[in-house]
């Protein structure tokens, strides 16, 4: 029954509609929020539930593209692999817009208060930092950039991705207008995964 279920599933994730499937499942979340903007269904604070929502979907990608690697050593998952590149893309397409929809239309690129923003408020700065963190990771995922860089410094470049959801995480801690419960959360999941990475490096030493 495992040799099925194992048969099965790469089978799955090698469909050559595998990957259109997981890029629309994707999109999901911005057709909903486009969807609520145009429909008024965003409540009074409308500024403020974009910014959340965003950000949201910014770590839920970026820590489930980091569950790609654990997940692909289970029994006929290695397929999984596939998709890493496209979820971590989708990560920092939805921190551009997090980025973006604050500087547009919540400050307006209003300067004093960007720059305030960058040298005073904290979460700001956690926020930016997590933002900065993902751009090489961005630049460098293509093919070609692997070759260029060599297997060995692209996978040492792009551990940074934890050190970016911790940024993340940081920044959504530090903000505290609301429950804290769900940066918390997203924290230990992110806690749990570098416990996983450092536990399999130590027991996979040659």
């Amino acid at each position: 029954m495992s040799q099925t279920f194992t048969q099965t599933t790469n089978r799955l994730w090698n469909h050559r509609l595998a990957k259109p499937v997981v890029f629309a499942l994707c999109l999901i979340p911005l057709v909903l929020l486009a969807y609520r903007w145009n429909t008024n269904q965003l409540g009074i604070n409308r500024i403020e539930t974009v910014a959340r929502y965003t950000g949201n979907w910014t770590l839920r990608f970026l820590l489930l593209s980091l569950c790609i690697t654990p997940l692909r050593r289970l029994p006929g998952q290695s397929g999984l692999i596939k998709f890493r590149r496209m979820i971590g893309l989708f990560a920092f397409f939805y921190a551009c817009l997090h980025a973006l929809h604050y500087y547009q239309i919540d400050i307006q690129w209003n300067k004093e208060i960007l720059i305030e923003d960058l040298t005073v408020r904290r979460f700001f700065i956690a926020g930016m930092a997590a933002l900065a963190l993902m751009i090489p990771l961005a630049a460098t995922s293509t093919a070609a950039a692997i070759r260029w860089l060599g297997g060995k410094r692209w996978q040492l470049l792009h551990r940074l991705a934890y050190v970016s959801a911790m940024a993340g995480v940081v920044h959504f801690f530090w903000q505290g207008k609301a429950a804290l419960y769900t940066p918390i959360y997203y924290g230990l999941f992110l806690a749990a995964l570098l416990l996983y990475r450092a536990g399999y490096a130590l027991t996979h030493r040659k």
